[in-house]
């Protein structure tokens, strides 16, 4: 089977931890490069991982032509920028969530895309490639729950480190864009659609600037969603699927674990049952999926507009924080 070549942008440590080692077992992928704008810090990384080549900037990891596809981790104000000058060296591009700084700044990406039809570009939405999602929709597709009317999720972490990037508002930290997304992305997936209008309460850091606690409403018409993410709370994550029929619990929807099965429970007709499902590489799946998806010359995954909508969403809680009003989209 032919491997998609991939180079990885920065040494960040999603990228040496959790991704490059989940492309490692692919069947159809490879990394063959990495990039740091510190030369020594590219090819420490490059002999720590047994990666081919380190290079010392980003220009010339794109300007490599053995490379196919980027694997974009950098900081989010610099998703947008970066995917585009991949795209224009002719490489396919998973960049990290969110997508962009922005919905403006998604557009602005979504176009440039277009201009390239033949490249994949894709926001790296790992946990709706788990299995356990799998069995949530296949359930809800099916009616298991009946008709959906509600969904509630958390996800919440603690960190007051200055020096973390998702602690400077200039490179777009706070905690909407690193895990608020998730929650209203699966709020998205879920129901099927895009809710008709939204609301939210954000609270800022006086210090960082940044936002370290929102929570928010999303009007799907037929039904709500809720969340609240913070970045100084206790950390948790958790999310709850109601029907008109029945409930489905999901013990750790976004990062499950990696050595035991997830937990997934459904309650119905007054009784209570675990729903089986495996446990999985998330990243693995994901990575595997866009890479075939390039090879094969077949849509991505995820289409790019979906990004757009998050992104979208997203603008639209920080504008009802700011107003104190319902935003319509």
């Amino acid at each position: 089977m032919r491997k998609l070549r991939w180079g990885v942008m920065s040494t960040a440590q999603i990228g040496i931890n959790t991704v490059i080692p989940a492309l490692r077992g692919c069947s159809n992928a490879e990394v063959v490069a990495i990039a740091s704008r510190e030369l020594g810090k590219a090819r420490a990384a490059a002999n720590k991982l047994r990666i081919a080549r380190g290079y010392g900037s980003y220009e010339e990891l794109l300007a490599d032509p053995e490379i196919e596809a980027i694997y974009n981790p950098l900081p989010n104000h610099l998703h947008v920028p970066w995917s585009i000058r991949a795209l224009e060296a002719g490489k396919h591009v998973l960049c990290e969530k969110p997508i962009a700084m922005n919905a403006g700044e998604a557009t602005n990406l979504l176009e440039a895309a277009r201009r390239y039809p033949a490249l994949k570009v894709m926001e790296a939405f790992m946990y709706r490639f788990h299995p356990q999602w799998t069995t949530i929709a296949g359930l809800v597709g099916r009616g298991g729950i009946g008709k959906i009317k509600t969904v509630h999720s958390i996800f919440t972490y603690h960190n007051v480190n200055s020096d973390d990037v998702r602690n400077i508002a200039e490179m777009g930290g706070g905690g909407m864009l690193d895990i608020g997304c998730y929650c209203i992305s699966a709020s998205r997936l879920l129901f099927g659609a895009e809710p008709r209008r939204v609301f939210g309460i954000v609270e800022f850091d006086p210090k960082f600037r940044t936002d370290r606690m929102a929570s928010g409403i999303l009007d799907f018409g037929e039904g709500t969603a809720t969340f609240t993410c913070g970045t100084q709370l206790a950390p948790d994550q958790h999310l709850d699927v109601f029907g008109n029929e029945g409930r489905v619990e999901i013990e750790k929807p976004f990062t499950p674990s990696s050595s035991r099965p997830p937990r997934l429970r459904l309650q119905r007709d007054g009784e209570r049952q675990d729903l089986k499902t495996v446990k999985r590489n998330q990243y693995t799946v994901m990575a595997e999926r866009f890479s075939q998806a390039a090879l094969d010359g077949t849509p991505a995954p995820t289409p790019l507009e979906d990004a757009l909508a998050n992104m979208r969403v997203i603008d639209a809680v920080f504008t009802s924080g700011e107003s104190g009003r319902w935003v319509e989209l």
